[in-house]
């Protein structure tokens, strides 16, 4: 945990973990809606409930770890996800499925903001932007290769396997332990403002999922979100120093940089949860759709070193402005390749959002961690990311909830609008802002 490079495959691994929790899952829903007797969008809950429990515990994580420090909010968060993932897989129904999924989303958001903290608070310059990248392309590298991962355990014993694959992210909890920083400032944490923005949050992907849910569904989603974001702004100016510090939501840097990336996971989700039900609908089994998606893990593979020089060379606010194109055209391919029926289209397409994401997720990070004090990186990480994962969620949302109504070439033509909204999110303001970075002593 004192080199760069392991600690950043050993946190790409989690962060892959967290991945597969997306991917390894979706090529099972035909199979896990069958044996629990709900529909294909209704088991599609289990990827949107995940992904919302992902962005709105994420700033919370962040917040406990400017409090007392990275490590234990780590290794709880480690532990939760794991224990999650056991119970969904031991869930004899299809409620105490979701909430096992929830738990398990909540826990893993702690690997998505405390792992790029420790590695922004330990190292800078080009060693932050290597170990970043590192992190990325190992975690898509794994999350490309959960397809194929969830349909070989479909094979061997069913979707439970599937959904329990990241249990095995208890073996790295003696590493974080030992490893991760220590020591925080003791501030209480914001109890009231975290409420806000999961009644906000839970209320757009609600919203956005009602097509399939119902009309129960989109009336509390609309009234969640209704009452829920004027809420979460009248805290934040109540609250300047609350769980949405006021100064790091007007920084223009971390907004601009988080709400313009945030469009890459949003496609990435889309194809993971999209491209699998496009195959599933043709008779596919769920290891064909993992097999069809390999070539997307080779790529996650070699995208370190790649994300390494375009930071090093453009810096992180061009570098997203790269990923946000190559997901527009992602979704396009994939579109394209739903109408004609193309396997090797829709594989094209998840290739490139895999580029889209290995760039794009480190840019952000080290956008946002050099422009904030040490003593805020933690929250402001957390609430670039939380922004980040809310797009995953949407993406997911979209795909689940209009794909039964428009088709999922329709849904991935419809999310095209949110990385075309991210680039003209990287044309506000001036230049990125760059404060001090002091890497925290190892040990603390």
């Amino acid at each position: 945990m004192h080199s760069p490079g392991r600690t950043a495959v050993l946190l790409g691994l989690l962060f892959g973990l967290a991945g597969t929790s997306t991917s390894a899952v979706t090529v099972a829903l035909p199979q896990l809606s069958a044996e629990l007797g709900v529909t294909a969008a209704t088991a599609a809950w289990i990827v949107s409930g995940y992904t919302v429990a992902l962005a709105v515990a994420t700033p919370m994580h962040g917040r406990l770890a400017d409090m007392a420090g990275i490590r234990l909010p780590l290794v709880v968060g480690v532990a939760l996800m794991s224990v999650g993932a056991v119970a969904a897989a031991l869930a004899p129904n299809f409620g105490i499925l979701m909430v096992a999924r929830v738990l398990q989303g909540a826990g893993a958001a702690s690997v998505a903001v405390l792992g790029t903290a420790l590695i922004s608070a330990r190292w800078s310059g080009e060693a932050r932007g290597a170990a970043l990248g590192r992190v990325a392309g190992v975690a898509g590298t794994l999350s490309a290769l959960g397809p194929l991962l969830g349909g070989a355990l479909e094979a061997l014993g069913g979707w439970r396997w599937s959904v329990a694959l990241p249990v095995i992210g208890l073996l790295a909890i003696p590493a974080l332990w030992r490893g991760a920083p220590t020591g925080g400032s003791g501030e209480p944490v914001d109890k009231v403002g975290a409420l806000l923005v999961a009644v906000a949050a839970s209320g757009l992907v609600l919203l956005i999922q009602s097509p399939s849910a119902g009309v129960v569904a989109g009336t509390v989603g609309a009234a969640l979100l209704v009452i829920g974001a004027p809420a979460v702004v009248w805290w934040v100016r109540r609250r300047p120093d609350g769980f949405l510090p006021r100064a790091i939501v007007t920084n223009v840097t971390v907004l601009r940089s988080a709400f313009a990336a945030a469009a890459v996971p949003a496609s990435w989700f889309a194809l993971l949860l999209g491209v699998p039900l496009a195959a599933a609908s043709w008779g596919w089994t769920p290891l064909a759709t993992g097999t069809l998606l390999l070539p997307a893990a080779a790529v996650g593979f070699f995208s370190p070193p790649v994300a390494r020089r375009l930071l090093s060379r453009l810096g992180g606010r061009r570098t997203i402005a790269l990923a946000c194109p190559t997901a527009v055209v992602a979704l396009l391919v994939a579109a394209l390749g739903g109408v004609l029926e193309s396997p090797w289209l829709l594989a094209l397409a998840v290739v490139l959002v895999t580029v889209a994401f290995g760039v794009g997720q480190p840019a952000m990070i080290s956008s946002v961690g050099a422009a904030v004090p040490g003593a805020q990186r933690g929250v402001a990480l957390g609430i670039a990311t939380l922004v980040f994962l809310t797009g995953a969620s949407v993406g997911a949302a979209v795909v689940g909830g209009l794909s039964t109504v428009i088709g999922v070439p329709g849904a991935f033509l419809l999310l095209v609008a949110l990385p075309l909204l991210g680039i003209g999110a990287l044309l506000v303001g001036g230049p990125d802002r760059v404060e001090p970075v002091e890497p925290v002593p190892a040990g603390r």
